[in-house]
């Protein structure tokens, strides 16, 4: 794919990545060691490249100062094809786009352009910054369809926990027209307002928890931002089709219901695929990602026809 390696080649010279940082331990093999004991049968999901998907590693989507963000996107033989970017999780303040390779190559497998983004944790940038970035990476990829062999009009957005919740807050309020025609949310926050995700995410013994990190403050001190950075506070007819994948552990559902309620009064299509006995983070391993992945096909195919 020349154009998109001339590309990368002119933007390194013009900026950089940050190094791998080892304080940053939200990753299939940290969790892994942390789930093992409780669910001995999981493995880590495998991202080999199969036959027929090829990858392009280390795109720049968006540049600020000298810093630069990328994705990697896995792309099956195929013209217009529809698409997917994956936004990995960590609680805003850590994780790495690798997270998402495994369902990448699954979804290529399948037929989807699949794109795993980085994006500005809460250390380095706080709230909206992250949010933007999601945004950016989807308006590049629509301006480098063509490239890509990528449909502009079947573009999706997909996140894990707090990648779940970026890529609702960043679907529902891109401006018309950059908008996107889907969104998966895996086990993210759709209400920080509500009950239960201040129970957790306001937790006076956490200084500060990963939401008040992100936010500069807690809900009392910062209750506008949290309140705007609620996907539930976007609900409206003409909003992207959402499917929920939910984990066994209640706290990442916070406003999941509600959510899907107002959507239904705003005739907004929305589903919702439980696993049980699962714990967050599910999709890192197997035998949870098939399922994720089989869920999240049938529900594209049905929105990005």
């Amino acid at each position: 794919m020349p154009f998109l390696s001339t590309v990368l080649a002119a933007a390194t010279l013009a900026c950089v990545e940050p190094p791998p940082d080892p304080a940053n331990t939200y990753d299939a093999p940290h969790t892994y060691a942390k789930l093992a004991r409780d669910y001995p049968q999981i493995q880590i999901a495998g991202a080999a490249l199969p036959d027929g998907v090829r990858k392009v590693a280390d795109q720049v989507y968006a540049q600020h100062g000298a810093r630069c963000l990328k994705l990697d996107a896995w792309l099956p033989a195929g013209e217009r094809l529809p698409a997917v970017i994956l936004v990995h999780g960590g609680g805003w303040k850590s994780g790495y786009r690798s997270e998402f390779a495994p369902m990448a190559v699954r979804l290529a497998q399948q037929g989807f352009a699949a794109l795993a983004i980085s994006y500005r944790l809460s250390g380095e940038a706080r709230y909206p910054a992250a949010v933007q970035d999601v945004q950016d990476a989807v308006r590049w990829v629509r301006a480098h369809a063509d490239e890509l062999h990528i449909d502009p009009q079947r573009i999706a957005l997909a996140g894990g926990s707090a990648g779940g919740q970026l890529a609702s807050l960043a679907g529902v309020t891109l401006p018309g027209g950059e908008g996107v025609q889907a969104i998966i949310n895996i086990d993210g926050l759709s209400d920080f307002t509500s009950e239960l995700a201040l129970r957790y995410e306001d937790d006076p013994n956490k200084n500060p928890s990963s939401a008040g990190a992100w936010f500069g403050g807690r809900y009392a001190e910062k209750g506008a931002l949290w309140r705007q950075a609620s996907p539930i506070q976007y609900v409206r007819p003409g909003m992207p089709p959402m499917l929920f994948i939910g984990s066994a552990q209640p706290r990442f559902a916070a406003g999941r219901e509600d959510m899907m309620a107002r959507m239904a009064q705003a005739g907004v299509a929305s589903e919702k695929v439980l696993l049980p006995e699962t714990p967050h983070s599910f999709w890192l391993f197997d035998p949870w990602l098939q399922p994720t992945v089989d869920a999240s096909v049938a529900f594209l195919r049905r929105q990005l026809r």
